[in-house]
């Protein structure tokens, strides 16, 4: 993860600096331009999150007593993790998911859609809601809040530069430093907005990538803190299921925060039921639990799918269930503990 940050964070000042460069301006006076609308786009984007995911998904804040079986299973996972109480909600939502999202530990909302409540039983929805508990260990929402703000302004930044550079038809004019140094404004626009839109692509990747690896992260913790990985590893073969069959996918900028992405659900379930009768073992023309999971596991070694999960915010699911599968094993030898929480990730 650390390496994830550094190397969105170093790409992205590479355009800073390509763009002090090229259009010559005084060092230390765009690199603040540059950091403080970069800090204060972040910050707006910060404060704003909490906001738009509530207006976005409709949730309904639990009163006390509302649920009690999920209030008291989210109390006692909480203390066992050492964490504040979050806000509970409801979304009406017949889909089977839930996340998490706030500034802070203190103030964190978990949010679990009636779906799941309905389609799970509740050993695999504490293995989901140990899952959530770890995002907000993690602070997943606070650095992925960060980190997905930089590939945005580098594509605006592309948007902007391109869209100028190609309007002023490669005119040429005086630029920066007061006009001491003639250059063609048009040009020089265009290479940036190239230059961004390549920080863009990198930023991108490496964001995405670090969003699946905080799913694995997530499942660890949730492995560790019920004892059971066996939960989550069925709660995630229903909910994949369950969420190919979803009407609508959810809001854009939510996608990253839920359990899984419903367009990765709805591809990695496409593939298998295109394939049906070659996974349908004993021929009852129902993919069972342990069929479906089977498939998940050949489908992933396709090439294109490799490939398209690069794009993805969330790893196929079989790779999910494998990672569990391992922390298994060692817990059924005894030899899985806090300090190798992390190891199989």
């Amino acid at each position: 993860m650390v390496t994830s940050i550094f190397l969105a964070a170093f790409i992205f000042g590479l355009l800073v600096f390509a763009i002090v460069y090229f259009l010559q301006l005084d060092v230390f006076t765009g690199l603040a331009v540059a950091l403080g609308g970069t800090a204060l786009f972040i910050l707006f984007e910060y404060a704003i999150g909490p906001v738009m995911v509530k207006a976005s998904t409709k949730l309904h804040y639990l009163k006390p007593g509302e649920n009690p079986w999920l209030e008291k299973t989210v109390k006692e996972l909480a203390d066992k993790s050492g964490l504040p109480m979050p806000k509970l909600a409801v979304v009406p939502n017949s889909t089977p998911n839930a996340f998490t999202f706030g500034r802070s530990q203190s103030s964190a909302t978990l949010a679990v859609h009636e779906g799941l409540l309905r389609s799970l039983k509740e050993d695999e929805i504490k293995g989901v809601i140990a899952h959530e508990l770890g995002h907000i260990k993690h602070k997943d929402y606070a650095v992925m809040t960060v980190l997905s703000a930089l590939p945005l302004i580098a594509y605006l930044i592309a948007e902007v530069t391109l869209m100028t550079g190609a309007f002023s038809g490669g005119s040429t004019g005086s630029s920066g430093r007061g006009g001491k140094n003639k250059g063609n404004s048009g040009v020089i626009l265009i290479l940036i907005g190239v230059i961004s839109f390549i920080v863009y692509i990198l930023t991108f990747l490496i964001v995405r990538r670090l969003s699946r690896l905080r799913e694995y992260f997530a499942d660890s913790y949730s492995a560790y803190v019920t004892g059971s990985p066996r939960e989550l590893e069925s709660a995630l073969a229903k909910i994949t299921y369950g969420l190919s069959i979803s009407p609508k996918p959810p809001p854009e900028g939510a996608r990253a925060f839920y359990i899984a992405d419903p367009a990765t659900a709805q591809q990695e379930i496409k593939e298998v039921m295109e394939k049906k009768d070659q996974y349908d073992l004993d021929h009852d023309g129902v993919l069972d639990e342990r069929e479906l999971e089977l498939a998940m596991e050949k489908e992933s070694k396709n090439t294109w799918h490799q490939i398209n999960s690069l794009f993805s915010t969330h790893p196929p699911t079989f790779k999910r269930i494998l990672l569990l599968r391992e922390i298994e094993q060692e817990m059924d030898k005894g030899k899985y503990s806090s300090d190798k929480m992390y190891t199989h990730v």
